[in-house]
Parts: structure tokens; C-alpha cells; sequence
């Protein structure tokens, strides 16, 4: 009976796992059937080097939003990953119970919120606050970029904790005995033995920071040109698709499922990066 109850669920999970695989696949083959025609029609080096996005004159240059994305996740990166590793140690190796109790649920609770709600938080919050400091109209850089950090922290912080709580207590213990302080323990020996797990929430935040759309949309700005300044307008990657494939036809969609191929492209060469990190460290 125990035989036939392993047997079945040996079944179920590849099938499960040979639905993802088909679902990806899909993905990439409708992604790469429409948008390489579009982005061969309009020309490799003019879509992803053009410096104009103008669909009533047949004109397609991505590069300004592909600056706008690297631009944006880079704010975002700069302001979640040090918040995230720091507060992913507290709660891990410095955090009382009774603090951890609340802390760890409302770390969950962020994870858990919709993007449309950190897009108000951003209209009604961090733009006000940025008009108040900087005197420009709020919208940019500056504000998606806090805004995603503040998104990915809950990726961040979860993988985190929990690579650095997976690291054998012989690793602390054995830097206090050499004499280190609590504190340099951590940083200097639990730390970097969790190195890979800290990446791998790193790597998924930038993941999300990258993809991510509604928020975004309502608080960068959305203009397609290259920004002067981190207060300026910016219209990322997602952006561009969400915003115009509602009335897009012909070659103005394909082109937006061509902007789809790049973004995809970005994913898949982080996931090879972090995949060549992981080896190297192996």
C-alpha cells in the first residue's frame, strides 16, 4: 500500500512539475514567435538603440525605457538590499522573542500586500514628501526607486533569515571562542558562510524589482525619454507594455511583445549570473 502511495505521488509531482516546464515553454515560444518578426521588421539596433518611441509614426526606440528599468532597480537595489540583509540578522541572530513575534508576521504581511496598494501608499506618501524636499512634481527616479526597495524587503529579509539561520552554530560559536565580539561573529563568519541564500534573495528581489508594473506606473512618471536627473519622469520596460497594449494593433503590438523578448532576456541573463555565482562559490 505504502509502495502504491509513493508511486502516485511520484506522478503527481512530475506532472506538476512537467506543467511548469510546458507552461515556461509556451511562454518563451509565444513571446519569441511575436516580438523577433517585430524587432527584426523595425531593426535589432534601432529598437533596442532608439532614442524615440512614437507608434503613430511607426517609430520604436527602447532604449530610454531600458534605462528607465536599470535605473529604477538600481535605486530600488541600492535602498532594499542593505535594509533587507541588515534586518534579515536581527531577526535572525539579534532579535528578542517577544519582538520577533511581531516583527516576522508583519515582515509576511508586506509580502502578502498588492502592488496597487504600494502605488498609493507611493501617490499619497513619497510623492508629497518628495515635492515637499526636492520642490519638482515627485514623480521619477528617485520615488520608484524607494518605492520598490521598500517592495522587495519582504523577499529579501524571508530568504535571507533564513540562509543565515540555516548556518551551523559551530560557525559562530567557534568565532567567539577565537575572542571576536558577538557582533563580528556574525558579520565575519556566520555571514559569509550564508553568502549564497543572502544572493539568492538579492537576486529574487531584483527579479521582482524588475518586473514589477502597477507601482511603477503610479509614481515614476511614465515619460519615454532619457531622464537628466534621478527627480526626472522615467518610463520603464513593464510600464511600456501595460500602458499601451490595451489599444495596440499591429506592428505597435508586436513591438510591445518584442519589449516583453528584451525584458525576458534581462531575467534570464540575472538567473545565468546568479547561477555562475553559485558555482563559482561552490
Amino acid at each position: 500500500m505504502n509502495k502504491v502511495k509513493e508511486s502516485l505521488m511520484k506522478a503527481v509531482f512530475m506532472a506538476a512539475a512537467l506543467v511548469s516546464i510546458v507552461s515556461v515553454v509556451l511562454i518563451c515560444i509565444f513571446l519569441f514567435v511575436n516580438g523577433i518578426p517585430a524587432i527584426s521588421n523595425i531593426g535589432l539596433t534601432d529598437f533596442l538603440f532608439g532614442m524615440s518611441w512614437k507608434p503613430e509614426q511607426n517609430i520604436y526606440g527602447i532604449f530610454p525605457m531600458i534605462i528607465g528599468s536599470i535605473y529604477v532597480t538600481a535605486g530600488a537595489l541600492i535602498i532594499g538590499v542593505p535594509t533587507g540583509i541588515l534586518c534579515a540578522v536581527f531577526m535572525a541572530k539579534f532579535c528578542p522573542a517577544c519582538v520577533y513575534k511581531i516583527l516576522k508576521p508583519a515582515v509576511e504581511l508586506m509580502a502578502g500586500i498588492p502592488s496597487i496598494v504600494y502605488g498609493f501608499f507611493g501617490l499619497t506618501v513619497i510623492i508629497p514628501f518628495v515635492q515637499n524636499i526636492t520642490g519638482t512634481g515627485g514623480k521619477g527616479i528617485f520615488t520608484a526607486g524607494i518605492l520598490l526597495g521598500i517592495m522587495i524587503l519582504p523577499t529579501i529579509i524571508s530568504v535571507s533569515e533564513s540562509a543565515v539561520r540555516a548556518v551551523p552554530e559551530s560557525y559562530y560559536e567557534g568565532a567567539l571562542a577565537l575572542g571576536a565580539t558577538s557582533e563580528r561573529s556574525v558579520f565575519f563568519a556566520t555571514i559569509p558562510a550564508a553568502k549564497s541564500g543572502i544572493t539568492a534573495g538579492v537576486i529574487l528581489g531584483l527579479g521582482r524589482a524588475v518586473g514589477e508594473t502597477m507601482a511603477v506606473v503610479m509614481v515614476a512618471g511614465n515619460q519615454a525619454v532619457l531622464p537628466e536627473g534621478m527627480f526626472e519622469g522615467v518610463r520603464t520596460l513593464t510600464a511600456n507594455i501595460v500602458l499601451e497594449m490595451g489599444y495596440a494593433t499591429d506592428l505597435h503590438r508586436e513591438a510591445l511583445i518584442g519589449t516583453g523578448v528584451v525584458l525576458f532576456v534581462f531575467i534570464l541573463i540575472i538567473n545565468l549570473l546568479f547561477s555562475l555565482v553559485n558555482r563559482r562559490d561552490a
